[in-house]
């Protein structure tokens, strides 16, 4: 690609209707910081991402799901449902854990899509995380004070108690129970209020304070998980675990139920992705982000398996109590006083993660208003905690006023929208930054005169150059650098010979199929590899493809009302085109330029483009599951995120007046813009 600099007026800027979608910005860097606002304190380690990674993770779902699951889908198999389940979760992690450390600012999954994609993609997925983290923290919250009285009112010794403390034995005191308003047929919920804005309050005092908080409470929470271990398997061995000695087996739904089993107990892992909105308050962001990641996945994912194998074994999966599971559990083998702890870790878990909802949207909303996509009012980050106060209590308030009125249940089913486009989006950023990474830098126009002096050096010496350049092209045309390929009088096939001593019709056969897949090899060899050009144009399209071929595939499986034969047609399609696009991008090389893109060094996604592709099908087909309910109420709110962003977002954006020059050439203009 050539210097551009000679045709801003045909496109180089970065306004326009069309091109204000697609543009890009820099990765945050020593050249590139935001300007006006002061950073964000610099605090946080792999103990604090792991009590954040965890806490924001293991909510009080963990202590019904179990029993739903189970009773529902699969048996004696759950722990492998929430094995599968930490597979597919992982797929996400590691793609996170890679655009983490070589992007570490505010902002997440946003803060890639803005980088990778573009910027109308950027602000969607923005958009829908701003509703998925108030509507998280909102129904965590209205869980809490039922949760206080269906567990605590049990005894009658704690009646006693209680009523003396509250004034009543069976609800929480006046002013924090519940109360339904006869006119307005809205029940309100003080207890629910109250603890966001405590939470709130918590959260603008310091990223240190905040997750020293949030440690504490996720460690409670692990401890009541651990006595369920602990003390579930003494009582199996002592009972013979009767929950395992069943005619029906381990599977009595079958593969398939257990599967469905999977995709249910998939949201118990949302979570994780709160570590990387943190990533720019960690301390060493390349080596304690992927670490973060990959521990608080991996306890997780331990900690959901063997309470899952604990429980299963200490009750028939028919016999569970789907409302309280676990308590009914350790209550049939003469353990009631256990009900206790449970409902102390449940109560943790919910307040933990109702921390982990409220901690991650400030930053988001600080990222895009850094961005010129919302007003500056919250980018603002305070002086002396080094936290986005003002964005804090907005989002704190806006949560508690929907805690107090609303009964967000049934909104539920929207909050897994942002989360899981996220993790799609992410993926696809990973293949983006692998193939097609950003070859081009954004300037503000203030730095004009010297691009200009910068492109006039640049194409001199190209006119000098431009033979010699030829000639080294010209002679290294004919030998390949992919593994894959080798050189073509190099090839052997040693197949061949053991299948020629066989017989002449293997023989003939053999041949024609490794023939074939040379001449495949060597087509992609010379349209791909030799032609920079060309393999970026055939590596986009290619990246498209597969994500159109993932969404036909997932929508054919998922849409049992299709006619059958519509079904296998769609199906045969997509899945053509997601196995041409995993072929193409596996046989084609990688651009050298992933190497220097961003923070270098940190931790590299492996199985590239395998693992991308599987996470972004993963996450596709459990979007389209989510329901058309679902996606009417999601549909509506980014309806209003296009209006914003048509009204405001794109007309104050920072990277309106931006002048896009090669990275190449970027460091020599940001070392004479320093010189002037």
């Amino acid at each position: 690609m050539g210097f551009p600099l000679g045709s801003q007026k045909e496109g180089v800027r970065g306004g326009g209707c069309f091109r204000s979608l697609i543009r890009r910005k820099q990765v945050d860097s020593v050249h590139c910081k935001p300007h006006g606002h002061h950073q964000l304190a610099k605090e946080l380690s792999v103990p604090h991402l792991i009590a954040i990674g965890v806490g924001s993770t293991i909510g009080a779902g963990i202590y019904i799901l179990v029993g739903t699951v189970a009773r529902e889908h699969s048996g004696p198999a759950l722990f492998i449902s929430f094995l599968i389940a930490g597979i597919a979760a992982a797929l996400s992690a590691f793609c996170y854990a890679e655009l983490a450390s070589r992007c570490p600012s505010a902002g997440s999954a946003y803060h890639y899509s803005y980088i990778c994609v573009g910027e109308g993609v950027a602000w969607l997925i923005g958009w829908a995380l701003i509703l998925e983290y108030t509507l998280g923290g909102s129904a965590v919250a209205r869980g809490i004070s039922p949760n206080l009285v269906q567990h605590f009112l049990m005894e009658d010794v704690l009646h006693i108690g209680i009523a003396l403390f509250f004034g009543g034995q069976d609800s929480l005191p006046f002013f924090l129970a519940r109360q339904h308003i006869p006119g307005l047929d809205v029940v309100v919920d003080p207890c629910a209020a109250v603890l966001v804005l405590v939470v709130t309050g918590l959260l603008c005092m310091g990223i240190k304070e905040s997750t020293l908080a949030q440690a504490v409470v996720t460690s409670i929470n692990v401890c009541a998980m651990i006595f369920i271990i602990i003390a579930g398997s003494y009582l199996g061995f002592k009972t013979g675990w009767a929950g395992y000695e069943l005619p029906a087996g381990y599977f009595p739904f079958g593969v398939d139920g257990m599967l469905a089993g999977s995709a249910t107990v998939f949201f118990a892992y949302i979570g994780f992705d709160s570590v990387a909105s943190t990533a720019e308050e960690v301390k060493n962001p390349q080596r304690d982000l992927p670490l973060g990641i990959g521990l608080a996945l991996s306890i997780c994912c331990c900690l959901y398996m063997m309470v899952s194998v604990v429980i299963v074994g200490l009750v028939p999966y028919y016999a569970m109590d789907p409302d309280t599971p676990i308590s009914s559990a350790f209550a049939a083998n003469g353990m009631q006083w256990a009900a206790y702890l449970i409902a102390a870790g449940a109560v943790m878990a919910l307040c933990s993660t109702l921390m982990g909802s409220i901690l991650p949207q400030p930053r988001i909303l600080m990222a895009m208003a850094r961005d010129g996509l919302l007003p500056s009012f919250f980018s603002d980050v305070n002086r002396r905690s080094q936290v986005p106060v003002k964005s804090t209590l907005v989002t704190g308030l806006g949560s508690a006023v929907l805690a107090f009125f609303m009964d967000v249940s049934e909104l539920a089913g929207m909050v897994s929208v942002g989360t899981l486009l996220a993790f799609t989006m992410v993926a696809i950023s990973v293949l983006i930054l692998r193939y097609v990474p950003p070859d081009e830098v954004p300037f503000p126009s203030s730095l004009q005169e010297i691009i200009d002096s910068v492109s006039l050096r640049y194409s001199t010496g190209c006119q000098n150059v431009t033979k010699e350049k030829s000639g080294f092209y010209a002679s290294t045309s004919t030998e390949s650098n992919l593994p894959l390929l080798g050189k073509a009088t190099a090839i052997e096939y040693p197949i061949i010979v053991k299948l020629q001593a066989q017989g002449n019709c293997k023989f003939i056969a053999a041949i024609t199929l490794n023939i074939s897949w040379y001449a495949w090899m060597e087509f992609i060899y010379k349209f791909a590899v030799r032609n920079e050009g060309s393999r970026r144009k055939i590596a986009g399209w290619t990246i498209t493809a597969t994500c159109v071929g993932a969404f036909l595939l997932a929508y054919a499986a998922s849409d049992l009302s299709l006619p059958r034969l519509l079904r296998f047609i769609v199906c045969g399609i997509g899945g053509a085109l997601l196995l041409i696009g995993l072929i193409v991008l596996t046989c084609i090389e990688q651009d050298d330029a992933r190497h220097n893109f961003g923070h270098s060094g940190g931790f590299i996604c492996p199985f590239v483009p395998l693992l991308p592709i599987v996470c972004s099908l993963v996450n596709i087909y459990l979007l389209i599951n989510l329901g058309a309910a679902t996606w009417t109420r999601v549909s509506v709110w980014l309806i209003v995120g296009v209006l914003v962003y048509t009204f405001y977002g794109r007309t104050h954006s920072s990277l309106r007046d931006a002048v896009y020059v090669p990275a190449t050439h970027a460091d020599e203009i940001y070392r004479s813009s320093g010189e002037s």
